[in-house]
């Protein structure tokens, strides 16, 4: 077993998330915590009203006989109401727990019926709708409290209250009780650092969604260390736009954001993001890399499309960013005075006002993570002077395992174990990981704790390697390898992610376990895709009709074709097949952070994946 991990002490003393809110509201009460737009205008909301809404919905929910322990569920899109919900909730010894708003109302009742959640917080009609279509399937089920009550001012109903309500009732309360033993002090007084604060339901590739138990300590620990690792203070600005029920945008939006004493921005809707970036220029950025590369082809389309002076600046200025990139990234990691000076007039010209069009002017920490990012995706940004950097870890290790750290970053990796995790590899390959921010265990699961948990060691599921320097490299998906009928290993994560870097491919699956060769379906990106038909005149009427295309098959063949020229021999794509739909989560093709499950993809298309095969389905590559 080899292993990896910094020797480097993070020893923080026991806290909660409510504490780390509590005690900045008590520093610097009037800083500006959290901001939202209101009329078209952004608002600030400081420290000192976070922690008094905080306090109001944790009485509240003791009003409404939220006890030690109990299980309070939210779901709802990124807003103030979310993080009140979940810190009220801990501030009493209770536990939140996260649903995605794009989950069905059957994925909702399994997870409240899992978790015996006694009170559901929605945001809306729509979230409140399917609240009500399946509580009569959950007896523990007592409460539901809506956050926005738009369209619905004349509904009555003995189970649902108002937010407002809520804290009021609040208010009531603490008033009354706020020196008595069951009182929001001493109810805050009296939590556990080691008790289970959230509880996060794994995405559900593999099988029916696991609780992972993380407590007050795990959360606190790994927002206390992030801020090292990230080198992160109160003058950053944050933009929260991925799901607050995963772990990775709780970190950033609360968590790391208490520990560090930044200000949070909340998008106005989905669609809004990328306009909402632009005016806030955020200092830290956390996406996934579905987001990095939709970015990468956005700028590569639109210089495509520039006036021919324009095409010819960009082209100039990021052959000198690549190779700046590649002297940063690569090799012995300096750069040539000449190639310096280059850069530098590269970015006064042309560089510097493109990362201001995108809302990038000012990030100075970018971070991709939720799935491994190709090499040349992260290449691409840094020629562009936008210093992105991959970390690495899972809802079981609070969120990181390993990041990369200062201007230290190698592509082919996601850097070494943050501070105070020791990594392992094993005999298998299995990545394994131990630290201050391991998991509880799944709730209401021994059997399956008891073997993620194995040996003192959490048992990541995924396959890596650790080089001399520590760095730790991830292959694939341990049950994702496939093995060809010739008996050759191959991962098909990072040859996904080369054939993704093209503007036209959203996303791949490869094929071939116990096959004679490698295959692969492909999803188009739409947007990118219908501009090319628009501009070559090719005639099509639907989607799936697009997709049938000789254009767009000689397209993707081309893009395809690419990738195998650096591929060897036994992974290259002899076959392929353009998918004439999108991968949906509501058709169980994807998770909600849009991880492919393999295994419906697999039993979804078993038909065109057995034309490939026999040369009836597809087209050869």
């Amino acid at each position: 077993m080899t292993t990896s991990g910094s020797t480097e002490s993070t020893s923080l003393p026991g806290d909660s998330a409510p504490g780390l809110l509590f005690a900045r509201a008590a520093a610097d009460g009037a800083a500006t915590a959290l901001r939202h737009k209101h009329f078209g205008l952004w608002r600030d909301v400081s420290f000192a009203e976070y922690a008094a809404a905080v306090r109001a919905a944790g009485s509240g929910l003791m009003a409404l006989g939220v006890a030690n322990g109990d299980r309070v569920a939210v779901i709802g899109e990124n807003r103030r109401e979310w993080l009140y919900a979940d810190l009220a909730t801990q501030a009493i010894g209770a536990v939140t727990v996260g649903i995605y708003t794009t989950n069905a109302a059957a994925e909702c009742a399994y997870i409240l019926g899992h978790s015996e959640s006694v009170v559901f917080i929605v945001e809306n009609e729509e979230q409140l709708d399917k609240a009500l279509q399946v509580r009569g399937e959950l007896p523990r089920l007592r409460w539901i409290v809506v956050m926005d009550m738009d369209g619905l001012r004349d509904f009555a109903d003995p189970m649902v209250i108002s937010w407002d309500d809520l804290l009021a009732r609040g208010h009531a309360h603490d008033a009354a009780a706020a020196d008595e033993p069951d009182g929001f002090g001493a109810r805050f007084d009296a939590l556990d650092p080691d008790a289970t604060a959230i509880l996060i339901y794994t995405s559900g590739t593999t099988g029916p969604p696991k609780g992972a138990m993380l407590s007050h300590r795990n959360i606190t620990w790994t927002g206390r260390c992030l801020v090292g690792v990230f080198g992160v203070g109160a003058d950053e600005d944050v933009v929260s736009f991925l799901p607050l029920s995963h772990i990775a945008e709780r970190l950033l939006s609360i968590y790391l954001a208490l520990a560090a004493g930044y200000r949070v921005h909340f998008i106005e809707n989905v669609d809004a993001v990328t306009q909402n970036i632009v005016e806030v220029s955020p200092t830290l950025m956390f996406s996934v890399p579905r987001i990095w590369e939709k970015y990468q082809s956005l700028i590569l389309i639109r210089m495509k499309d520039a006036q021919w002076f324009k095409r010819l600046a960009f082209g100039a200025a990021f052959a000198i960013g690549r190779a700046h990139a590649h002297a940063r990234l690569d090799g012995e990691h300096r750069v040539p005075a000449w190639l310096g000076l280059a850069f530098r007039l590269a970015e006064l010209a042309v560089l510097a006002k493109l990362r201001e069009r995108l809302g990038f002017d000012r990030l100075r920490v970018a971070v991709s993570g939720a799935a491994a990012i190709s090499p040349d995706v992260l290449r691409f940004f840094h020629a562009l002077g936008i210093p992105l950097r991959q970390i690495y870890g899972q809802t079981e290790g609070s969120g990181p395992t390993s990041c990369h750290r200062g201007d230290i970053i190698d592509p082919a990796n996601a850097g070494p174990a943050i501070p105070g995790v020791e990594i392992a590899i094993a005999a298998d390959g299995e990545i394994l990981m131990r630290g201050p921010n391991v998991f509880l265990g799944y709730y209401r699961n021994p059997e399956a704790t008891a073997e993620t948990l194995e040996g003192g060691w959490l048992h990541t599921g995924d396959v890596g390697e650790i080089d001399a320097r520590g760095f730790l490299a991830i292959t694939d998906r341990k049950k994702d390898l496939l093995i060809t009928s010739g008996g050759k290993n191959i991962a098909p994560q990072p040859i996904e992610n080369q054939l993704k870097t093209s503007p036209y491919i959203t996303d791949a699956i490869l094929i071939g376990d116990g096959r004679n060769f490698i295959t692969a379906l492909v999803v188009i990106d739409e947007e990118n895709v219908v501009k090319f038909a628009q501009d070559h005149k090719v005639q099509y009427t639907t989607y799936a009709s697009l997709t049938e295309t000789r254009a767009i098959g000689e397209l993707i063949l081309a893009e395809v074709r690419k990738v195998n020229q650096s591929l060897a021999r036994v992974e290259q794509i002899k076959r392929f097949c353009i998918l004439p739909k999108k991968l949906l989560e509501e058709d169980g093709e994807v998770t909600p952070t849009m991880k492919v499950k393999r295994r419906a993809i697999n039993h979804q298309f078993a038909a065109t994946i057995e034309g490939m095969y026999h040369g009836t389905a597809g087209i050869a590559a």
